[in-house]
């Protein structure tokens, strides 16, 4: 595997906020890079990380959840996923959002991936787990803001769907492919 040099960091020259929220925080930075060029106004996302599980069944079925996405502007199929709460640990979040998203548990889980989803703008993490031996043990217990449905996919299908358009979250087709990739299924 090739060793890369190092790049330079850019130096942040003057900075002030122009979101400060819950899950969300834009920066507008003055920056000048490693070749003397400054940016006059350079807009940082700092959102929450997160972390997903490619949860299999015995059956051979993925568990994903399906919900309305406003970005998108429609419905999208998606892994259980979440942010991590606080320092939480990736592990647990993902444990804890299979379980309330799904009322699914494993007995099974491994880290899969660590992703940045949008690294050019965007300090958020993504962090997947692949998990085995899925199985239904408690009802859903979603937040006020949360309405999912829990989907069950055949494993031969998953392809199918990302083929489709009808799996559409990049970060998630990532972790598929490498999961995959990996020989994991």
């Amino acid at each position: 595997m090739k060793d890369f040099e190092p790049i330079p960091a850019w130096q942040v020259l003057s900075e002030s906020t122009l979101i400060a929220q819950r899950w969300l925080e834009v920066r507008e930075q003055r920056v000048r890079l490693a070749n003397g060029h400054e940016i006059e106004r350079f807009h940082l996302v700092k959102g929450p990380s997160w972390a997903a599980v490619l949860c299999l069944t015995d059956e051979r079925d993925v568990v994903f959840v399906r919900q309305y996405r406003h970005g998108l502007g429609a419905a999208s199929l998606e892994l259980p996923a979440g942010v991590l709460d606080g320092a939480e640990d990736p592990l647990a979040a993902a444990r804890r959002e299979l379980r309330e998203e799904t009322g699914f548990e494993a007995a099974r889980f491994e880290p899969l991936l660590d992703l940045a989803p949008e690294p050019a703008r965007n300090t958020a993490r993504a962090h997947f787990f692949f998990a085995q031996g899925g199985v239904r043990v408690a009802a859903q217990a979603l937040d006020h803001s949360e309405e999912l449905e829990v989907v069950l996919v055949p494993q031969s299908d998953v392809f199918d769907l990302i083929a489709s358009g009808t799996i559409v979250h990049a970060a998630h087709v990532a972790a598929i492919l490498f999961a995959e990739r990996r020989g994991l299924w």
